[in-house]
């Protein structure tokens, strides 16, 4: 079973704010003004909020699935079962600081095609699994979707100011990016450039 491993504050490049990387397959819910930052590809990163308790929360995930047929049901398929624990560990995190779940927003963002596979007609690839599945499961919750910005072929560094609930993207490079999908370490480790604000794109 995989230990989580807590999540360390930095300092943001965009702000004031203490900043967190949230890696892959994992979460951070916080009730003070954080930085939430990520690096993403084909995976997907639901940025949720409630602004009335004032608290947010991101999480970071890849659903383990190559293509579904675009007639299946597909929040009943092994993968859409993965993807609503993911996103259940995050909105429990959240409820647990003070939040209420119906009062909760979300802004998305990833579901690259990192690797250039082309669409097939009655199937869904890996970014397309990833985009609709995060559509489907916030329309099921009735969670409203206030902005995204899914697809595309290039990776995304986001990073989620909770105490604005603002966030911004800016695009990597298409040789790292392919990276991003090949090693997880190089994920990690030098994907990322030094973000400066003039770069980023808010959301």
């Amino acid at each position: 079973m995989r230990v989580r491993r807590k999540n360390r504050l930095m300092r943001s490049p965009l702000s004031d704010l203490p900043m967190v990387e949230v890696q892959p397959g994992d979460r951070h819910a916080t009730k003070t003004g954080t930085d939430i930052k990520t690096l993403l590809g084909s995976c997907v990163a639901a940025c949720l909020y409630d602004p009335d308790a004032r608290i947010a929360g991101l999480n970071h995930f890849l659903l383990a699935a190559p293509r579904y047929s675009r007639t299946m049901s597909f929040i009943e398929t092994e993968a859409g079962r993965y993807g609503i624990h993911a996103m259940e560990l995050l909105i429990n995190d959240m409820v647990k600081l003070g939040a209420v779940r119906s009062r909760l927003k979300a802004k998305i963002f990833g579901g690259a095609s990192v690797l250039g596979f082309s669409e097939e007609k009655h199937f869904l690839c890996v970014n397309e699994v990833n985009q609709r599945f995060i559509r489907d499961y916030l329309a099921t919750e009735r969670i409203p979707i206030i902005s995204e910005d899914l697809g595309g072929n290039l990776g995304r560094v986001i990073h989620f100011h909770t105490d604005s609930y603002q966030v911004f993207r800016r695009f990597i490079k298409k040789t790292e990016t392919e990276k991003i999908e090949k090693s997880e370490q190089i994920y990690w480790k030098s994907a990322v450039e030094k973000e400066t604000p003039s770069e980023a794109i808010l959301f």
